[in-house]
């Protein structure tokens, strides 16, 4: 057995974001929290109160499941209860295994409301329209999923029921105007009583700008309030809108101000009143590092029918909050889940495969306690790009940006062929990075991956190999292995985890076979632990 250690590499990527920030976060266990509440990669959030809990969902755009769905009960410390779209090719089949080719585009931000005693989800695609579903409870199951308007170009959208019982949905078409290069419309529409169908007659236009999104509508005391963000010259901003009629007269107003280097543009989001007079503000940031966008929460006041996101400054404009009294002292364990020992009939609800996954390839079942992937070519197998996003069934999950990171599998080798890869992996679209085992002539190797650089580590001659991946505050990744589950070796070569398309970096297992469709691989668990 032959060891090759590579040389030290640091790859000195500068980092958008301050370190500091994600030192300590969330729940501080004295009655405070810190921002972000959630420092992982929660995008295009919107959340909403129903009696005493709060539900969030977030953008997932090609993973599937898609839409994540978020339960809390003091909006600080959160959980994933499940996914509004078991299957993204009721959307396209554009994103199945075997195309593969929108990486950053499917679901896109949405709304999350409760009404006539059912939760509804709305959301767009920008290739292919606005779609809906409905659930009695948001864990689901939720109804297949329905296309409200087959169309290109719209995004952003947030149904609404006013208190006749007429729903309505509001949303951004954005197009390419010669005068003004992209114009952004917010459209209203009236939608029938089963929420299913706009009325196309209906349409009218609310708002026009350069850059205007993240739509929401509310009723709060009689007034309607649309609140939307909208790139000004300092960044995107909050802005809000509010009149006596729907359809206007309407007052517009900027809510906060931002500067991008220090707080990331906090924008799409939801408002909650906690308590009568009481209100908070759930946000993601519109930009991140290699965390993805991150999620906040902002404490609410309101100033002469107006509300102030953030701590009000001396011109009216809130400013970002990192810190402060949690706004429900209530005790719960909620934490998001990273764990998984594969012992039970489904996947654990923080997995999404990146694209739908074929689903012949892998199995629970096949052996009881472990996951097994089978393996089957990449789409474009000579390509020399990232092929992690031309592999089909990668599994893969949210990582936290915090002090300290490790993820373990424990790989077993038994089912392994010639021209197969499995193991552990890093990935966004601008960069990649692999640990696993490769076979070449019925000989199972070690092989380390960063984008186009191919190393050789060792010849293996057992069945079975532990991997792990750790990473810091900084996204400074590191690769170990084991042959006994006990001493683990790290590689002396360290990676910069990176975002890309508005994704954060995604850990995942992959398994794909470069020559063929032979051999599986068995994973008995994966276990990610991550600094609170």
């Amino acid at each position: 057995m032959k060891t090759m250690f590579v040389l030290l590499l640091f790859l000195g990527l500068p980092l958008s974001i301050h370190s500091q920030h994600f030192e300590n976060w969330g729940d501080q266990g004295d009655g405070t929290y810190v921002n972000p509440v959630l420092p992982g990669d929660y995008s295009d959030l919107d959340a909403i109160r129903v009696g005493d809990d709060y539900y969030a969902i977030s953008s997932t755009m090609q993973f599937s499941p898609g839409m994540v769905v978020l339960h809390s009960v003091d909006l600080v410390n959160w959980r994933i209860i499940g996914h509004v779209v078991p299957d993204l090719t009721a959307i396209s089949n554009e994103l199945n295994w075997d195309r593969m080719n929108c990486y950053g585009r499917g679901i896109w931000a949405g709304s999350i409301r409760y009404y006539n005693d059912r939760f509804w989800v709305y959301f767009g695609t920008p290739d292919d329209g606005y779609f809906m579903s409905s659930a009695s409870h948001p864990a689901g199951p939720w109804e297949p999923l329905h296309r409200v308007w087959q169309t290109e170009g719209w995004n952003d959208c947030c149904s609404f029921r006013d208190d006749d019982g007429q729903l309505y949905l509001i949303g951004t078409h954005f197009a390419h105007d010669p005068h003004t290069n992209r114009q952004y419309n917010i459209h209203l529409f009236k939608m029938t009583p089963d929420g299913k169908r706009l009325i196309m007659e209906s349409d009218t236009i609310l708002y026009q700008s350069k850059g205007s999104e993240a739509n929401k509508l509310y009723k709060i005391n009689g007034v309607y309030y649309h609140y939307f963000s909208e790139v000004r010259p300092e960044g995107r901003v909050i802005m809000m809108r509010r009149s006596t009629h729907l359809y206007g007269t309407w007052e517009t107003r900027q809510l906060n101000t931002v500067h991008p280097a220090t707080d990331k543009e906090p924008n799409q989001g939801g408002l909650l009143e906690v308590a009568p007079g009481k209100w908070y503000f759930l946000t993601h940031h519109g930009t991140g590092s290699w965390e993805g966008r991150v999620a906040s929460l902002l404490p609410v006041n309101w100033t002469d029918g107006w509300p102030v996101i953030g701590e009000p400054g001396s011109d009216g404009l809130g400013r970002m909050v990192w810190s402060g009294q949690k706004p429900i002292d209530k005790k719960n364990n909620f934490r998001i889940e990273t764990n998984d020992e594969f012992n039970s009939e489904q996947l654990n609800r923080q997995w999404e495969w990146n694209y739908q996954a074929r689903s012949d390839k892998w199995s629970l079942s096949d052996r009881r306690g472990y996951l097994r992937l089978y393996a089957f070519q990449p789409i474009r197998p000579d390509d020399p790009g990232n092929i992690i996003l031309r592999a089909g069934n990668t599994l893969t999950q949210r990582i936290m940006r915090t002090r300290s990171n490790t993820a373990s599998i424990k790989l077993d080798l038994s089912g392994m062929a010639n021209g197969q890869q499995a193991g552990l992996t890093h990935f966004s679209t601008t960069s990649y990075s692999t640990l696993g085992v490769e076979q070449k002539n019925g000989i199972n190797y070690l092989v380390y991956t960063h984008n186009n650089e191919k190393i050789t580590l060792l010849e293996l001659n057992t069945t079975t190999i532990w991997l792990r991946s750790t990473w810091d505050v900084k996204g400074l990744n590191t690769y170990h292995y084991s042959l006994n589950g006990k001493q683990f070796v790290p590689l002396e070569k360290f990676s910069q985890l990176t975002w890309g398309s508005y994704r954060g970096d995604r850990i995942g297992i992959y398994n794909y076979n470069s020559l063929n469709e032979e051999g599986y691989a068995d994973i008995d668990y994966f276990r990610y632990e991550y600094l609170k």
